[in-house]
C-alpha cells in the first residue's frame, strides 16, 4: 500500500506567545491610560506624548514578531528592550520630580514586563535574568534611590520572568521526550506490520522450499538448506530490537515534530468480512457464518482475514495437511468474533513463548499483533491432544491508525 508521511506537531509554548501578544497590547493601553489620567501633573507632557506615540506604533507593528519563537529574533528583542528602558529612563524628564520621588509609575509602566517575558519565552531563564537585571538597573537609575516599592517591583519582575523562562525550558525538554517516545512507538508499530507481511509471504516460502528440498534430495536438498539458513537470518532480523532513530524538531518554535508512517486507506464504506473469509473454506476447512453481512472497516476486515489465514497456516504446518479446521464468525452488536478451531495435536505448554523467542512470529505478530493494532484481542486456547482454538475479537467502531495520539497534521 502507498505510504504517506503523518506528522503531529506538539507545542505547549505557542499559547504563551499568543498570551504575550495580548498582554503587550493591553499593557500599552493601560500605560497610556495612566498618563491620560495624570497628564496635568507632568512637567513635559509633550515628551511623554511623543514616547507613547512611538510605543503604540511599535507595539502594534511588532505583533507578528511575538507570534512565535522563530519570528521573535534577537535583534527584535534588543530593540524591544531598548524601547522599554528608554521609557523608564526618560520618566524623570517628562514627569514631575515629586511624582517620581513619591513612587509614581514609569512611562511604560507594566509594558516593560512584556518585553522581559519575551526574553523568557524565547531563551529561557538565563535570557530572562539578563533582561530583568537591565530593567532593574534602569528603575534604580530612574528613582535615584532603592526605595521599597521600587525594589518590590524589580524583584517581582525578576522572579516572575525567571520562573516562566525555567518553565518554558522544562516544557521544551518534555516535548522532545514525548516526541521521541511517540516516534519510537510509531516505528515499532510499522516494524511489526512489516514483520507480519514478511511472515505471511517470504518466510512461508523459504520454509516450504526447505521442507520440499529435504524431501527431494540432491541439489534440491542443498537449495533447501540455503533457504533454511536465510529463513533463520530473516527471522532474526525481523524479531531483532528496534533500531534507534534520532530526529530533531524541524522548528523548535512550532514545537516538537513526531513522524510516523501510515498506510493510505481508501474512504470506501465497510466491507463484508464473510467475502474475505470465504476463500479459506475448502474440503478440510468449514466456514460457519451469519446469514446477514458482517460489516467492518476495510483495513480491519483485511487484518482479521489475514490473521485467520495465519491461523490456518499454523494448522497445516503443525497439525498436518489432513487436519480439519472450523471457522466460526459471530456478529455481535459491538464487536465481531472469529474463532478458528482445529483437531490437531494441540500446542505443548510454553511452546508459543519459545517460538517467539526463536523469531517465529506467526502467533505473536501475524495474529495477536494484528488484533492489537485494531484495538481487539486474540486468545489462543490449546490442550495437548485436543486441538487448538484461536479466538479473534475486533471492535466494530475502531479505526486503525499508526498515529499514537490519534490526531495528526498531514503535509
Amino acid at each position: 500500500m502507498a505510504q504517506r508521511d503523518r506528522v503531529m506537531r506538539m507545542s505547549v509554548e505557542q499559547p504563551l506567545w499568543r498570551a504575550l501578544a495580548g498582554y503587550r497590547v493591553l499593557a500599552m493601553i493601560y500605560a497610556i491610560g495612566l498618563f491620560a489620567a495624570a497628564h496635568d501633573g507632568f512637567a513635559r507632557p509633550w515628551l511623554a506624548i511623543a514616547y507613547f506615540a512611538v510605543l503604540g506604533v511599535w507595539t502594534l507593528a511588532t505583533l507578528p514578531q511575538v507570534a512565535s519563537a522563530a519570528a521573535c529574533t534577537k535583534p527584535f528583542l534588543a530593540v524591544d528592550l531598548t524601547v522599554a528602558l528608554t521609557g523608564i529612563l526618560i520618566t524623570p524628564l517628562a514627569d514631575a520630580v515629586q511624582r517620581v520621588h513619591d513612587g509614581g509609575p514609569t512611562l511604560p509602566s507594566i509594558w516593560t514586563a512584556g518585553s522581559v517575558l519575551a526574553f523568557a519565552i524565547k531563551g529561557g531563564w538565563r535570557w530572562a535574568a539578563l533582561a530583568s537585571t537591565l530593567v532593574a538597573v534602569a528603575n534604580l537609575i530612574e528613582r535615584g534611590t532603592p526605595a521599597r516599592d521600587t525594589v518590590h517591583n524589580v524583584v517581582l519582575v525578576w522572579v516572575a520572568s525567571i520562573a516562566i523562562g525555567y518553565v518554558v525550558e522544562v516544557a521544551r525538554a518534555s516535548e522532545r521526550t514525548l516526541a521521541r517516545a511517540l516516534e519510537i512507538e510509531a516505528a515499532t508499530r510499522e516494524r511489526e506490520r512489516l514483520a507480519r507481511d514478511i511472515h505471511d509471504s517470504v518466510l512461508q516460502v523459504l520454509a516450504m522450499v526447505q521442507r520440499r528440498g529435504a524431501v527431494i534430495g540432491g541439489e534440491a536438498a542443498e537449495l533447501g538448506r540455503m533457504a533454511g539458513e536465510q529463513e533463520v537470518a530473516l527471522r532474526t532480523l525481523v524479531s531483532g530490537g528496534l533500531v534507534p532513530v534520532s530526529r530533531a524538531s524541524e522548528d523548535d518554535a512550532r514545537g516538537a515534530v513526531v513522524r510516523g508512517a501510515a498506510e493510505d486507506e481508501p474512504d470506501d464504506g465497510p466491507v463484508d468480512l464473510r467475502a474475505l473469509l470465504a476463500p479459506h473454506a475448502g474440503s478440510r476447512v468449514s466456514l460457519a457464518e451469519p446469514g446477514a453481512p458482517v460489516p467492518l472497516a476495510p483495513q480491519a476486515a483485511r487484518e482479521v482475514a489475514a490473521a485467520v489465514g495465519a491461523a490456518l497456516d499454523n494448522v497445516r504446518r503443525h497439525a498436518g495437511e489432513q487436519a480439519r479446521a472450523w471457522i466460526l464468525v459471530e456478529d455481535e452488536p459491538d464487536e465481531v468474533i472469529v474463532t478458528v478451531r482445529d483437531d490437531g495435536p494441540g500446542i505443548p505448554e510454553g511452546r508459543l513463548a519459545q517460538a517467539e523467542g526463536e523469531g517465529r512470529l506467526g502467533v505473536a505478530q501475524s495474529i495477536r499483533g494484528r488484533l492489537r493494532d485494531l484495538g481487539g484481542s486474540a486468545d489462543v486456547i490449546s490442550v495437548p491432544g485436543q486441538g487448538t482454538e484461536v479466538e479473534l475479537r475486533v471492535p466494530k467502531h475502531h479505526r486503525q491508525t499508526n498515529d499514537p495520539r490519534g490526531k495528526a497534521e498531514q503535509r
